[in-house]
């Protein structure tokens, strides 16, 4: 089975770089680095270190914590941080400028792995969340080279996927060293999928051990003093297509009830801030994009993000959050960074992605779903608007949710430590 998936990869590259051309319609990076696909990355990385894998700017964002107490404790091994989309790498030339290598991670191709591994040759290798490419975990099996799966989390509907392998995710599964599950119910799920119990620890989810740092605290001041609020603001944050129509048609209906309502919208991927631009114009905002760096005036009504790493910062300018991913099946994104700010939260039903810590955030009433449907969004929010205890005690119950499940981050290192001390 592992052949035939290896032979339809190669056969649909062509396929792969055609979605790369259409992406960079509105991305432009997405046309550039192709080699490092590839695995060409000789002078881009310092070998025999930790490699880390992150996916994205989600999976990215919840690694920079880790990253920095590796760095920490093991100064002289060099990090090496990849990721797979040009927003994630973005955010890792942010956080971590030149005190982390960073490339692409290769396609699961034989021979790109292995031109990869041969420049690379990492002493251990840590995958943020959970992707699972069976030709790079049995590639660094041949090279007993350690895999730990940190923060690793398995829906069920995924879950469900992986089980249609049978045998194959069988004989996969106890290649890996150790998976760090989110919860148990992860952790069950991955044992079902055949990993021995003594390869995996149920360390919590590290995305609790979020903090603001002096920098971002005083960012946040700055742009308060800048901006003069005297006005609620409401975010709606990672939204994708099919969203923005539902936080735009809320947004007018808000404006009759609360007519100095700022809205300031976030979509999730940048090839989409023109798409969303033209939205605003189309349901006759007056807007201003935050690129523009203006300051808001009395008139403008919504403020699209059309900028890259700054999500945790507008966070701290709201008053009420909407998460999204949530209002479409896209599964949701990460509700703690607006828990941080003491924000009450709403999303949508659609919360697979992070099911155990919606479920939290629902029970200690942190967190407010609403209907896919403008109008039972809008009740939510002007029910918040007008009742500035609920609101408070809403964005202070989310707050304690994120304090008392704190502690998944120092979990996960003595995790990593352990492997570590077998390679001396």
């Amino acid at each position: 089975m592992q052949a035939v998936y290896t032979c339809l990869l190669y056969l649909i590259q062509p396929l792969v770089w055609l979605k790369l051309l259409w992406r960079s319609r509105n991305a432009p990076d997405y046309r550039k680095r192709w080699l490092e696909r590839y695995g060409f990355c000789l002078n881009k990385v310092k070998p025999n270190g930790i490699l880390i894998h992150s996916v994205s700017v989600g999976e990215t964002i919840a690694a920079i914590p880790l990253i920095k107490q590796l760095q920490h404790r093991y100064p002289h091994l060099p990090i090496t941080v990849t990721t797979m989309t040009p927003t994630g790498s973005e955010q890792v030339k942010k956080a971590l400028a030149d005190s982390v290598n960073h490339v692409y991670l290769p396609y699961d191709l034989p021979c790109a792995l292995n031109r990869f591994l041969n420049t690379l040759r990492p002493k251990i290798v840590i995958i943020m969340e959970t992707e699972l490419w069976p030709n790079l975990i049995c590639a660094l099996k041949k090279r007993n080279i350690p895999l730990i799966i940190a923060n690793a989390r398995l829906s069920e509907r995924s879950a469900k996927g992986y089980a249609k392998l049978g045998k194959a995710i069988n004989h996969l599964m106890p290649k890996i060293t150790h998976i760090a599950a989110q919860n148990q119910f992860d952790a069950d799920r991955f044992i079902k999928l055949g990993l021995p119990k003594e390869q995996l620890t149920v360390t919590g989810s590290i995305k609790f051990d979020i903090e603001l740092s002096d920098e971002q605290q005083k960012k946040i001041v700055a742009l308060k003093s800048s901006w003069r609020l005297q006005r609620p603001v409401w975010i709606a944050a990672s939204t994708h297509q099919g969203e923005d129509e539902i936080i735009l048609a809320t947004h007018q209906s808000l404006l009759k009830m609360s007519p100095n309502l700022l809205l300031i919208l976030v979509p999730r991927h940048p090839e989409r801030f023109i798409a969303v631009e033209k939205l605003i114009t189309q349901y006759g905002f007056n807007y201003q994009l935050r690129s523009d760096n203006q300051i808001p005036t009395e008139q403008t009504q919504v403020i699209l993000a059309n900028t890259m790493g700054e999500l945790i910062l507008l966070y701290g300018l709201a008053d009420i959050a909407f998460v999204g991913g949530s209002l479409v099946e896209r599964g949701g994104h990460n509700p703690l960074e607006p828990a941080l700010h003491h924000l009450p939260i709403i999303m949508g039903e659609y919360y697979f992605n992070f099911t155990v810590i919606c479920q939290q955030l629902i029970a200690a009433n942190g967190l407010w779903l609403s209907q896919a449907n403008s109008r039972d969004l809008s009740e939510k929010v002007s029910q918040l608007l007008a009742n500035k205890t609920l609101k408070q005690t809403i964005g202070k119950n989310a707050w304690q949710v994120l304090k008392q499940n704190q502690g998944a981050l120092t979990r996960l290192l003595t995790v990593i430590d352990i492997e570590l001390s077998k390679l001396k």
